[in-house]
């Protein structure tokens, strides 16, 4: 797999925020109440830093995150492979087997953050480890119970990855840094496991069988050991904390932690506040709330189409089971390039909303044609409509609430809640597109244009209400919650501090 580094213009207008800025854009420099006067920010040693940090964590973070999709969806070139044939399913029983995965993704996605928070970042290798163990097993499973057993574990193993690594990401980067990563490894992480996962499952169908294992099975097996070696090699090479990180020498372990520092409204030196039940409930704001909407939105309509792409693209026309699959590929490479571009665009214009808003607007056009029309050149190309819009909208979602969410243990919670309840929507996509409805799927694609041309209202709404708290900080209407704070209740107050900006 490539480097999915941005190109040197992106570079540069990412080391020019670095230059400009010593303090977050969730901050009123006028203000701000301590500076960091222990340690002078070098901008030239800062550019290097972030430079070493891209090269290491970007590429690895995407090759992580490839690894959860691509077993996550390899069902779906299963099922046209004859998985369902094989194991005796019969009417809803693959849906019910996809539904059994996000159940458990679900539930576990916040208890899995709070534990990687605790334990560092073997919990997140020990996690990849899993999930490709639990996939090889898949390889072999000889009953619908037995399948639905192995989609159990794979959700427990897989809910807490997407955060873990947003988590990880926000500790080595400044909120202004913050949506390009992002934007990286999950933006585009996920269409490139979509084209990879069917260019591979067209060639193992290809080759010959391994052993007693054949047919769909060889997808399961060759992607499960490819997973757990990248688990076992997570061990070595997955950074923890900048505080204890072997990837960085002392100098650039105290700048590391100064830049985050640099951020805050009332500084730490680096130090986590105690994680309280208070801390959690106080997650579930009105700006998370709003993400955590349309991001479940987004997955009913981006999950549903990658989970069922391979089916549906078979009905538009007589082709083989790995044309089917290859079909599958270019919506998925235009998906990836849309989310780089969107991330820059995001990047430059410094804020989520807009971007995500014309991204949006890609898919209402993609899941209108497919409503209306029954030509299937027409409907192929609303795929690509419709990968293409939904590729970027997630991980902006999940940057804009993790970007306005603080202290750290808020921060670690937004950025599960937001997947993790997200993933309610996947569960929804698993009943979107059902047999009865082939070859059409005109209910299904009706939901869907009804989804995304919410999240376009929603996020027209979510713009205006961070104008609108952001105008009452700057009159001094918020100044009251400071009054009479303790020190550590002052550390705690995090994105209520009247000093703190929402990023729109």
């Amino acid at each position: 797999m490539s480097t999915p580094m941005p190109p040197s213009e992106t570079e540069q207008a990412i080391h020019e925020d670095v230059k400009t800025t010593n303090s977050g854009d969730g901050i009123d420099e006028s203000k701000e109440s301590g500076t960091m006067d222990k340690f002078v920010i070098d901008p030239e040693a800062e550019r290097r830093l972030v430079r070493k940090l891209d090269w290491i964590l970007m590429p690895l973070f995407t090759l992580l995150y490839c690894t959860n999709f691509v077993d996550r969806t390899a069902i779906g070139n299963a099922k046209i492979a004859g998985i369902e044939k094989d194991l005796g399913m019969v009417g809803f029983d693959y849906n019910r087997a996809l539904t059994i995965f996000y159940v458990f993704y679900i539930v576990s996605d916040i208890p899995s953050n709070l534990a990687l928070k605790h334990f560092g970042s073997a919990w997140l290798a020990a996690m990849v480890f899993c999930f490709g163990i639990i996939s090889i097993a898949t390889a072999f499973v000889k009953s619908y119970s037995g399948l639905i057993a192995t989609r159990v574990f794979l959700g427990m193993a897989e809910g807490g990855t997407l955060s873990g690594l947003t988590y990880i990401i926000s500790r080595y980067y400044r909120r202004t840094e913050f949506v390009m990563r992002v934007g990286i490894f999950f933006g585009i992480s996920a269409p490139l496991a979509g084209a990879f996962g069917g260019l591979l499952a067209s060639g193992l169908l290809h080759v010959g069988d391994i052993g007693s294992v054949k047919s769909w099975r060889k997808i399961f097996l060759v992607e499960g050991i490819i997973t757990t070696g990248i688990g076992l090699l997570g061990f070595l090479i997955i950074p923890t904390d900048p505080e204890r990180t072997r990837m960085l020498n002392e100098d650039e372990r105290a700048l590391a932690l100064a830049r985050i520092e640099a951020d805050q409204v009332v500084k730490t030196n680096g130090r986590k506040e105690r994680t309280t039940l208070k801390l959690i409930w106080r997650s579930f704001n009105f700006n998370t709330c709003l993400c955590l909407l349309c991001y479940t939105m987004a997955n009913i309509s981006f999950q549903g189409l990658s989970l069922f792409m391979p089916t549906v693209i078979a009905t538009l026309g007589h082709f083989t089971v790995v044309e089917s699959q290859l079909r599958t590929v270019p919506p998925y490479m235009v998906g990836a390039v849309w989310a780089l571009v969107t991330s820059y665009i995001s990047l430059r214009m410094r804020q989520r909303a807009g971007p995500i808003f014309v991204s949006g607007l890609f898919m209402v056009l993609g899941y209108a044609i497919a409503v209306g029309t029954k030509n299937s050149h027409a409907r192929y190309a609303a795929c690509f409509f419709s990968i293409m819009g939904g590729s970027p909208i997630g991980p902006l979602e999940l940057v804009w609430g993790t970007d306005n969410a603080s202290p750290d243990t808020i921060r670690a919670v937004t950025s599960a809640i937001i997947p993790g309840f997200g993933a309610l929507g996947s569960v929804i996509a698993v009943w979107t597109y059902l047999p009865t409805d082939a070859p059409d799927y005109h209910k299904g694609n009706s939901l869907n244009l009804g989804t995304t041309s919410a999240i376009c209202v929603l996020t027209i709404v979510g713009a205006m209400y961070i104008r609108w708290e952001n105008a009452k900080r700057e009159r001094g209407e918020r100044d009251h919650r400071v009054e009479g704070k303790t020190e550590k209740e002052l550390e705690e107050l995090g994105y209520l501090h009247p000093q703190y900006r929402y990023q729109l």
